[in-house]
């Protein structure tokens, strides 16, 4: 009887003890939000989000959940994403840095008009200057990337310099709204889900956007003119994945080796370049649909492009605790090295 006793109870010290054991594995079980304002359908999401989220419930193994929340569903505008992962009101965020103008003024040099000519190397330069720039510091940055060229699109046409006069147009960032003041037409900034609205109701004429956005906003159902340059982009836009950053620190560090090694600079560069070859479906789909796309001659592109460069001189001028001449040409430097490997 006391023999039994003793195994008995040998073995309930067992299963307490493996209890005990398995309670830190249980503590490190993670909930993550991922928060964003396009429907879950639309490319981005589809496409980049969903496959980075699932990579990284699949390599934790499970232990991390990645709950995505498309079309600010847990509430807020677009331009509060950023403050709601650094405040942790989710924990993961994708957005766009044009939403809070002046907010992160070192990133705007890529969004200057013309600088970039392929979203592929421009965003692998992007990723490595990002790391040394303040303005990211308050959240950890998981992947920073800019879309393909962005294309005129309006409801009349636009085939030389002079046709800008007047047009309102929905500007993406401070520096697009930049250009087409310098070219007077009437820039209008809206986060893309409030662009077919606003075209509905004739508040704007047209919209700076890529072409891989069109068919989950529908533009091009409304507007049939769109005008593209021959080798650069009028516009393109700074997108990022962040992710809180006492959050990130307070993973376990295995936790925190599967989220870096699905982000990062091969991330980045990966969904540059998938946004950037979408691009050609929606613009044959488009054309299909009775589109017009014009193609501005290389004459006439120039003249666009020497406008561009007022607009840079003046971003230059006017930036505050960096020197902005210095920026473009560290910008200009990388992007070229970048295209090279």
């Amino acid at each position: 009887m006391h023999s039994s006793l003793t195994h008995r109870a040998r073995l309930a010290a067992i299963a307490l003890i493996a209890a005990l054991t398995a309670i830190p594995a249980a503590a490190q079980e993670v909930t993550l939000k991922l928060h964003q304002f396009l429907p879950e359908n639309s490319f981005v999401p589809a496409h980049i989000l969903t496959p980075w989220a699932d990579r990284i419930e699949a390599e934790s193994g499970g232990r991390i959940k990645v709950e995505r929340y498309p079309s600010m569903v847990l509430g807020g505008k677009p331009s509060d994403l950023i403050d709601q992962a650094i405040d942790g009101q989710v924990d993961v965020v994708w957005t766009l840095a044009g939403y809070t103008p002046g907010r992160f003024p070192r990133a705007e040099v890529v969004e200057l008009p013309f600088m970039s000519r392929d979203a592929v190397p421009t965003s692998r330069a992007l990723w490595r200057m990002a790391q040394g720039w303040d303005e990211f510091k308050p959240v950890h940055l998981l992947g920073i990337w800019v879309h393909g060229p962005g294309v005129i699109h309006s409801a009349r046409p636009v085939t030389k310099l002079e046709d800008m006069r007047g047009l309102s147009l929905r500007a993406p960032s401070r520096a697009a709204s930049m250009l087409l003041e310098r070219l007077r037409a009437a820039p209008v900034g809206l986060p893309a889900p409030q662009i077919m609205e606003a075209l509905s109701k004739g508040v704007i004429e047209g919209a700076l956007l890529p072409w891989e956005v069109t068919s989950s906003i529908r533009v091009s159902e409304v507007v049939k003119n769109h005008t593209e340059f021959p080798d650069r982009a009028v516009y393109t836009a700074v997108l990022m994945l962040a992710m809180n950053d006492a959050r990130y620190q307070a993973l376990p560090p295995d936790l925190r080796a599967v989220i870096d090694a699905a982000s990062g600079e091969a991330f980045s560069v990966a969904a540059a370049k998938a946004q950037q070859d979408a691009d050609a479906p929606q613009r044959e789909a488009a054309i299909a649909a009775g589109a017009v796309v014009t193609v501005l001659d290389p004459a006439e592109a120039a003249r666009w492009v020497e406008a561009g460069e007022g607009v840079i001189a003046d971003w230059s001028a006017a930036a505050r605790g960096f020197d902005g001449a210095a920026a473009v040409a560290e910008a200009r430097a990388a992007i070229d090295a970048a295209a090279t490997e």
